[in-house]
């Protein structure tokens, strides 16, 4: 079972896809290339567009449009709308965690104050993967549950990683210390889209770091 993966930056929106397919010298691997070519189009565009105007705005109508793709090809490819959110979501969640585990992992950031202010900066930007799994907490609870779940499992792997984090250096570790990271992070997306101003943003990510450290 080969893996099939394409990278895509797109005005800071990174997608990470992964297909698995059945690659059988019939002649027919070029198609399955060409189809994933075309889903992967599709969902970097719906990530755009949701992105821009929300889960609600964007319909199949306006994503076949974008894409030059077929209604009926968009629901051959990913059955329903809730189905393509899900893998939207899927896939920036798992570009955010592939990167909060390179800064983890890598020596470039070898304090936990680098770390942490890696961790937040990562998150805290309106064109990071991670704006599209905030606005999913607010937006699809009640219309599509699993994609609103697969938002919320990784904020919560994201203070455990956080917490783990800091109880390496720390010996009296809160799990609340976490939270409160995860917190300053939304926060500071709602500031980004009242404000471009991000000095009152900084001063309160130094003073956690002091506290904290």
């Amino acid at each position: 079972m080969p893996v099939f993966s394409t990278h895509f930056k797109s005005e800071g929106i990174y997608i990470s896809f992964f297909i698995q397919q059945k690659i059988i010298l019939s002649g027919k691997t070029m198609r399955n290339l060409e189809t994933s070519s075309k889903k992967l189009h599709v969902i970097q565009t719906t990530i755009q567009l949701m992105t821009i105007h929300g889960f609600h705005n964007v319909g199949v109508d306006l994503i076949a449009k974008e894409t030059k793709i077929a209604k009926g090809t968009l629901y051959n490819y990913f059955h329903s709308k809730a189905g393509l959110i899900e893998i939207c979501l899927l896939l920036q969640k798992e570009t955010l965690m592939e990167k909060v585990r390179e800064v983890l992992e890598i020596t470039q950031y070898s304090t936990l104050t680098n770390k942490l202010r890696q961790i937040y900066l990562l998150h805290a930007d309106l064109n990071s993967a991670y704006y599209l799994l905030f606005k999913a907490v607010f937006e699809t609870k009640l219309l599509y549950p699993h994609a609103y779940q697969s938002a919320v499992r990784y904020r919560r792997w994201l203070k455990n990683e956080i917490f783990c984090l800091i109880a390496e250096t720390k010996k009296m570790a809160s799990y609340t210390e976490a939270e409160l990271l995860v917190f300053m992070i939304d926060g500071a997306i709602l500031r980004l889209l009242i404000s471009d101003k991000i000095e009152e943003q900084t001063k309160l990510l130094d003073y956690y770091l002091m506290r904290v450290i």
